[in-house]
């Protein structure tokens, strides 16, 4: 459901159905395996009517996921495999861990980068360059799409979605509209690329696709964006953000701040594809910059500000997300939780053997905007389907974008949920489906007709 969840990522290893060594009871017909499914649907209903009950989304998915577990451990305990359970979950709570840590960093430095007045700074600099609100729609949207592809779809989301917060300031619709624009624009960006998103990293890592054939989703995925971008730029009213005056500067260490953050990427990036640690590690590594970067700058202190206002990094820690980095928590465990029960590898499977490659490559991506694309896309690995390259680069570009077609359905949709402060919600970006699911299936089109000599036959 939440695309990286899951993100961020484009960086993780893929969450396991089950940890390795780990004896399986398939608890798909049980009334275990009915009532886990039952209560996680009830959680997604909490978390979809939050913006009604303001019932915060971690809550529901965190107390669903302590159940279905606890559910789990029970039944395989009563079947004499009392530890079976704590070891699948603790290979699932690793894969958090490392999600955690990983966007606990990127969430510091946002922080960290807005109280020093880098967005502020330049949405000045947007504005006085008289761009109209549709200019900026698509100035913003251009940027996350091809930044999408290098930082991943969730850092790309949090960083344009500060942009765009700032420069709507108090024009609400524009920023509702433009964290849609940015959702679909970091998702379709992120599809192209090994490093983009969660599923192509794993499809790469895998041996299935080269590095170089991922660009073969280029025009895809820029399709993807394109139409329902093009379709809700009449949404917004041609008319300019009001004029400010030039006088906001960026604070003491801002500059130091940002090129920090682009170094914490880049670490993240080389840790992971040269030194084979988990990017998480390159992350926090980071985050050991920008403490010692603040250290020299409350020193110095240019500025004069009150001991009460310097930069604090802890303050910026104190500051991220956590409604969002706990409702990850919740989801991951949860779907976990089902994939552990067996409902995934049933699913996918099903899919598949019934269906055929191409209809059930279509499916996976509208599942991914219901549950985790990690999973999914996992158990597709897991079973490895006979496909060709074309039917590969197929269930990687719509497990990319399908997410984009619900607010939850990807990680840079939940994210800017939560960093949005109501102005984005899982309504608000509802209104919009019927555009996203337009370029979604002109994607797909494009792709089925565009690589045609990819595929092994007529791809039906």
């Amino acid at each position: 459901m939440n695309k990286i969840i899951f993100s961020l990522l484009g960086f993780f290893p893929g969450l396991s159905l089950a940890s390795a060594g780990v004896q399986n009871l398939n608890l798909t017909t049980h009334w275990a395996g009915y009532l886990a499914l039952i209560l996680f649907v009830i959680a997604y209903v909490f978390v979809m009517v939050e913006e009604f009950t303001h019932f915060r989304k971690s809550k529901p998915v965190i107390l669903v996921a302590g159940l279905i577990w606890a559910i789990i451990a029970g039944v395989y305990a009563s079947n004499g495999l009392p530890h079976a359970a704590e070891e699948a979950l603790r290979h699932n709570i690793l894969e958090y861990a490392e999600l955690f840590l990983f966007l606990l960093v990127a969430m510091t430095y946002i922080e960290a980068m807005r109280e020093r007045h880098v967005f502020e700074k330049l949405k000045v600099w947007l504005i006085s360059r008289g761009f109209s609100f549709r200019q900026l729609f698509w100035l913003t949207g251009f940027l996350a799409f091809f930044i999408s592809p290098i930082a991943d779809n969730l850092t790309t989301a949090l960083i344009m979605g500060a942009v765009v917060m700032a420069v709507g300031g108090s024009n609400t619709r524009f920023i509702s509209i433009g964290f849609v624009n940015i959702v679909v624009a970091a998702n379709a960006g992120g599809a192209f690329s090994p490093f983009g998103d969660i599923t192509t990293l794993m499809v790469w890592q895998k041996g299935i696709v080269s590095f170089e054939q991922f660009f073969s989703l280029f025009v895809p995925s820029l399709v993807n964006y394109i139409i329902p971008a093009g379709i809700m730029h009449f949404a917004i009213r041609n008319e300019k953000p009001e004029a400010v005056e030039d006088k906001i500067a960026i604070k003491d260490g801002g500059i130091v701040i940002t090129v920090l953050f682009l170094l914490t990427i880049a670490t993240a990036v080389s840790f992971h594809n040269y030194l084979h640690l988990p990017p998480a590690m390159g992350m926090m590594t980071g985050l050991g910059y920008l403490m010692v970067a603040s250290y020299f700058v409350k020193r110095r202190n240019i500025s004069g500000e009150p001991t009460s206002q310097r930069f604090d990094v802890f303050r910026k820690i104190a500051n991220a997300e956590w409604d969002t980095l706990l409702f990850f928590f919740g989801v991951i465990l949860s779907v976990g939780g089902l994939g552990f029960i067996g409902y995934l590898a049933l699913v996918s499977e099903a899919m598949y053997v019934q269906l055929g490659a191409t209809y059930a490559n279509v499916l996976v991506g509208i599942l991914s905007a219901i549950v985790d694309n990690i999973p999914v896309m996992f158990a597709v690995l897991t079973m490895t389907p006979e496909m060709d390259l074309g039917q590969w680069l197929l269930v990687t570009l719509t497990a990319g974008v399908g997410g984009s077609l619900l607010s939850i359905g990807s990680a840079a949709g939940v994210a800017l949920m939560g960093q949005s402060r109501g102005y984005y919600t899982f309504v608000s970006h509802l209104k919009w489906i019927w555009a996203i699911a337009i370029g979604y299936g002109a994607s797909i089109v494009t792709h089925i007709w565009l690589n045609s000599s990819l595929f092994d036959g007529i791809p039906i």
